[in-house]
């Protein structure tokens, strides 16, 4: 192993990282402020209209009143300074945060939906009319929402947001529809059963989020880098005959980073091999944050070498 700058810690931040703009700090305040506007609204005429579709609706809608507060203060933390505690400063917030906000919705959803059940054995009178209104103003909150975080569907943070919105505008077109048949028929039943279905598109919207963020809370490659790919590109190296101890990992939702050791029996490849491996990685895999370690001797058995050792 070689004695001398055995580890190169290179940093590509223009290229490698894709921070969420300042620009989205206000498109949050504004998204949090319509949004719990509407929840208060919602939840009134629910309980005055005896709808547990729109209270359903309001449900979901103060989970994502959380859920942008939260991504919110996780896109503040993240541009924290490392210290020596937090090496990494508090990057992995928007991690936590991410997988907080995909919990928290499906325990909402879960709690709504036994509501809803219950709804089955005991119908009550619904207001279509209001029903219908109200989820119409929904439609324009979620859409304006939606559109102010349509170009940051890069970070899971804020594809989070965006998808939250987007689907709550289909579910508040799908309350205007059991609204205006409630109101024709009378079919005051059929208020439960779209409480049902709406809370069954959160979770189909919602799964990929959970799973994502629970992917990278266990430090798993993301999944648009192959490492078969990324070991293959190591390996075509100059003077590179084996590599090993290679970990691929989120350090946020938007970067990544890479540690590795590279066997080169031929010496040193020096300062400029590891500049420029930092630079392809980036371009390649937008892995950012990468640290090389070179080993020399090849028949010296490295004690991670092996794939099972960590």
């Amino acid at each position: 192993m070689s004695d001398v700058d055995s580890h190169r810690h290179y940093h590509a931040h223009e290229d490698g990282h894709a921070h969420a703009p300042a620009s989205f700090g206000r498109a949050f305040a504004l998204g949090v402020a319509l949004n719990l506007g509407y929840v208060v609204l919602e939840a009134i005429y629910g309980v005055l209209g005896d709808s547990v579709a729109l209270l359903s609706d309001a449900g979901h809608n103060l989970s994502d009143v959380l859920a942008l507060s939260v991504a919110w203060l996780a896109s503040v933390l993240v541009r924290r300074a490392p210290t020596e505690r937090f090496t990494y400063g508090l990057r992995g917030s928007s991690i936590l945060a991410a997988l907080f906000n995909a919990m928290f919705l499906m325990a909402t959803v879960g709690a709504i939906s036994w509501e809803a059940i219950k709804r089955f054995g005991a119908p009550e009178p619904v207001a279509g009319a209001t029903v219908m209104v109200v989820a119409a103003i929904g439609i324009l909150v979620n859409g304006v929402t939606a559109y102010m975080f349509a170009g940051g569907k890069d970070d899971i943070n804020l594809r989070g947001a965006f998808l939250h919105m987007v689907s709550d505008a289909a579910v508040s077109a799908g309350v205007i529809a059991a609204g205006f048949v409630i109101l024709m028929t009378g079919w005051v039943w059929l208020d439960p059963l779209v409480s049902l279905i709406i809370n069954g598109v959160i979770v189909w919207a919602t799964w990929g989020l959970l799973t994502d963020a629970l992917r990278m809370a266990m430090a798993a490659t993301p999944e648009n880098i192959d490492p078969a790919k990324v070991r293959a590109f190591l390996l075509a190296q100059p003077g590179v005959t084996s590599v090993h101890d290679l970990h691929i990992w989120p350090i946020s939702t938007t970067e990544v980073a890479l540690t590795c050791h590279l066997v080169i029996p031929a010496g040193h490849p020096g300062d400029s091999f590891l500049h420029g491996l930092c630079d392809q990685l980036v371009e390649r895999f937008q892995i950012g944050h990468t640290t090389a370690q070179i080993e020399i001797d090849a028949t010296a058995a490295c004690a991670l070498a092996p794939d099972e050792v960590v």
